[in-house]
């Protein structure tokens, strides 16, 4: 598949690496359709990139939300046969903090939005995708789940977030071996420190001060490299069943 071909949704578009991501499909030639629960932003982010982008409000904790996005934009692209999951909150907080053990309301929220919120749409993409007419590969589409390197070394005080990152790199392998038969791929980014709209909140000092923290290279990651692999993945079709660390050779520390 080439990417002037996506038709990709893209969960979390409004901002941060979903909107970089919406870009780079818009500027190869393809097009997009950005999902957000922020609608302001999320609009002004379509018409910035012109009709072959648009944009639909949804919360991707809402399976009935989820559905009808995902039937919108069939309709919109004629089709779909790229989901990058984007849409996600922090969710940082110690087990048992200064005012207390964690509130299970808490955990629970980082785990529908980030995890259970990836399924969903992962489910009602892949719903539609299996009805597309396959390439002479023998593919229909691909879901994309963004992780991170918290998967791997979560820090103190991301229990939830590195729980529900973990989660949906080990819904990876058995997405993509069950959706095989359809020729869809299921792969899994994990990126480490990138600049996005959260990192941005923060001081210019902190900001390089976590840069310096990279072996290589020494800076946060930009938005337009997590969406410049989302295109490699999207292109090559041996991209199946894995996670790509996208992280300077990054280690995180325990706090």
């Amino acid at each position: 598949m080439q990417i002037a071909d996506a038709h990709a949704v893209i969960t979390g578009g409004a901002s941060g690496l979903g909107n970089a991501v919406a870009r780079q499909v818009v500027a190869q030639g393809g097009k997009a359709v950005m999902l957000d629960v922020q609608e302001g932003p999320g609009q002004l982010a379509a018409s910035e990139l012109g009709p072959a982008a648009s944009f639909v409000k949804c919360d991707v904790t809402s399976e009935s939300d989820v559905v009808s996005a995902m039937n919108a934009a069939r309709e919109r692209m004629g089709g779909i046969n790229l989901l990058v999951n984007c849409a996600g909150v922090v969710g940082a907080g110690r087990m048992l903090g200064k005012s207390g053990p964690m509130a299970a309301e808490f955990f629970t929220k980082v785990i529908h939005i980030n995890l259970i919120g990836t399924f969903l749409c992962d489910k009602a993409a892949a719903a539609i995708m299996q009805a597309n007419t396959p390439n002479a590969d023998g593919e229909r589409g691909l879901l994309i789940h963004t992780s991170s390197v918290a998967a791997f070394e979560g820090q103190i005080g991301q229990a939830a977030y590195s729980a529900t990152k973990a989660g949906v790199m080990g819904m990876t392998l058995p997405l993509a071996r069950e959706l095989a038969m359809f020729g869809i791929r299921v792969m899994s980014i994990a990126p480490g420190i990138f600049r996005t709209p959260m990192m941005a909140a923060m001081s210019p000092e902190l900001q390089e001060s976590l840069g310096k923290q990279v072996p290589f290279p020494p800076r946060l990651g930009k938005p337009e490299e997590f969406a410049q692999l989302v295109q490699s993945i999207f292109e090559n079709p041996m991209l199946n069943g894995e996670t790509i660390r996208l992280d300077g050779a990054i280690r995180m520390q325990p706090k």
